[in-house]
């Protein structure tokens, strides 16, 4: 298989690992009625500001492996300067990071290469929090798409590529193209699993099922014709038809073969599922009923603007909501990320947006869930300071034009990103919080969230995994010990027990016999 190389790569090969843990801090409450509240609205809709990389991060102790479909609509490396959202990847923003991250050999990276940098650790994370059932959306254009074809390839599987989407993004030429006016962009379509993933199939349209018609009122409905002969050679697809008004039929027409043979053709016309025209005479052809088709159809890969939308649909939808607030002139049109959602996404998944830019992901999911009374939650991160003036503002309007309808999951929680798990030193950071540094640490044991709290045990307790109950002893102004005292106090019955504390005063024959494990803090702590 190709692989691609790039300066800096490995620098960001594994970087993923090294991003800090954050929790994040919840800022407030938006509900439908456009008023705000200080508790979290359990909705499971979220929307992020920050660093979408170390947001990923943040995400991972409740979300990996659950997100049903990831749609990102990252920078196209184009060099356009002067947008809202800047798609440049000469941004102070990650001229900072790769500095921190590359090093001194980032001065001399391409703008390709800078590109590959920022990119790679990000998709790393969004691997991991995809469901194994799931998929991923990257919208691209021609400037990077071969380099994100092969960093996906290698990242998520060549054999996992499922297909590549054509956009018609523009609906007439611009004559001030240099070379050509480009009509599309691509959406490239990976699975976590190809060999079992499939999409869900398009609605019937009124139009393909006007093709259907029922000429001699028949009882089972309407029928359309299918040819009773193909190419494909059938030792008994050979045979002269006599056709019920009289008419010889000497065979199929030359070089093909009829489909069926002569015993199942009269078969079928007692069922009356033989057509031969008005008059008895033509040739015959199947009866394929309206009924009998599949509720939906296979999509395709050329996905046109009259269907999905364009870019001038996208700005004066965005522009008709916000039409109080400065936005960028390149966002997404709803209709586009619907197909998306409409072929990717059960009634209750997980949408995650990692760019979410003017946020027209959560507006496509609020309106799918309006349609079909699903209850599909998104996650959005953007670390543009309009994360809350743009993106926010515009879920909040969206919501509230559909208040009081059903199935809209109609409100959503802002956060920002908050204190690291660990300080420069490599210390517990207390300014974390014993919840947060609680969430970190069952999910870096277990890759689990951390389950509800339990009045059943000791309040070091964090939660029973595969038999092993793990305890943290911590206090932050004070030193805890493993002592034969503590263990009086844990009620969970267990194979093993792994306990973290600051010093252990019981024997190692002792802990052995009874399965338990001690780990010091904070330098058993792993991270993940």
């Amino acid at each position: 298989m190709p692989t691609l190389h790039w300066i800096g790569k490995d620098k960001v090969i594994n970087h993923h690992q090294d991003v800090p843990f954050r929790l994040l801090d919840h800022q407030y409450g938006a509900l439908a009625d456009g008023t705000q509240t200080t508790e979290p609205t359990g909705s499971g809709n979220r929307i992020i500001h920050g660093d979408n990389l170390e947001a990923l991060k943040a995400l991972l102790p409740e979300y990996e492996g659950q997100v049903k479909c990831i749609y990102i609509d990252p920078p196209y490396n184009t060099g356009n300067e002067g947008w809202v959202y800047n798609d440049n990847v000469n941004d102070p923003k990650i001229k900072k990071w790769l500095s921190q991250v590359v090093g001194k050999e980032g001065e001399d990276l391409s703008r390709h290469d800078k590109w590959l940098c920022m990119m790679y650790p990000r998709l790393k994370l969004l691997h991991k929090l995809l469901a194994e059932d799931g998929s991923i959306w990257i919208s691209i254009d021609d400037v990077e798409y071969a380099n994100l074809k092969l960093m996906c390839d290698e990242i998520f599987g060549a054999g996992n590529f499922v297909t590549n989407v054509i956009w018609q993004k523009n609906y007439s030429p611009k004559n001030s193209a240099k070379h050509f006016s480009v009509d599309h962009d691509s959406i490239l379509v990976y699975a976590r699993n190809a060999d079992s993933w499939r999409p869900k199939l398009m609605s019937r349209s009124e139009e393909q099922n006007s093709r259907y018609k029922n000429p001699d009122n028949d009882p089972r409905g309407p029928w359309k014709s299918g040819d009773l002969s193909a190419r494909n050679f059938y030792s008994l697809g050979t045979y002269a038809i006599t056709t019920p008004s009289g008419r010889v039929i000497d065979g199929p027409p030359k070089g093909r073969y009829w489909v069926i043979n002569e015993e199942k053709l009269w078969a079928y016309h007692k069922d009356n599922r033989i057509w031969w025209g008005k008059d008895g005479k033509s040739s015959p052809s199947i009866k394929r009923f309206l009924s009998d088709v599949q509720d939906g159809v296979v999509p395709q890969t050329l996905w046109f603007y009259t269907e999905v939308g364009h870019t001038q649909d996208a700005k004066k939808e965005a522009n008709k909501i916000l039409h109080d607030v400065d936005t960028f002139p390149t966002p997404k049109p709803t209709k586009l990320i619907e197909r998306v959602l409409q072929l990717a996404t059960d009634k209750d998944s997980i949408v995650l947006d990692s760019f979410a830019g003017s946020g027209t992901t959560a507006h496509a999911v609020l309106k799918l869930n309006q349609q079909d009374g699903g209850n599909r939650r998104f996650i959005l991160t953007e670390m543009e300071d309009y994360a809350e003036r743009i993106t926010a503002e515009r879920v909040k309007r969206v919501m509230q034009g559909y208040a009081g309808q059903p199935g809209t999951g109609g409100s959503f929680d802002y956060y920002t990103l908050g204190a690291p798990i660990f300080t420069e030193a490599g210390e517990l950071n207390e300014q974390a919080g014993l919840a947060g540094l609680r969430q970190y640490l069952y999910y870096a044991e277990t890759k689990q969230p951390l389950p509800a709290p339990s009045a059943d045990d000791n309040a070091a307790f964090l939660g029973l995994h595969d038999d092993t109950a793990y305890y943290f002893h911590y206090q932050p102004d004070a030193v805890t010990t493993l002592n034969h005292e503590f263990l009086a106090t844990m009620r969970t019955r267990a194979g093993q027990y792994i306990i973290y504390a600051d010093n252990c005063l019981l024997p190692a024959e002792f802990m052995t016999q009874h399965g338990i494990i001690f780990k010091k803090i904070p330098r058993d702590i792993s991270r993940f």
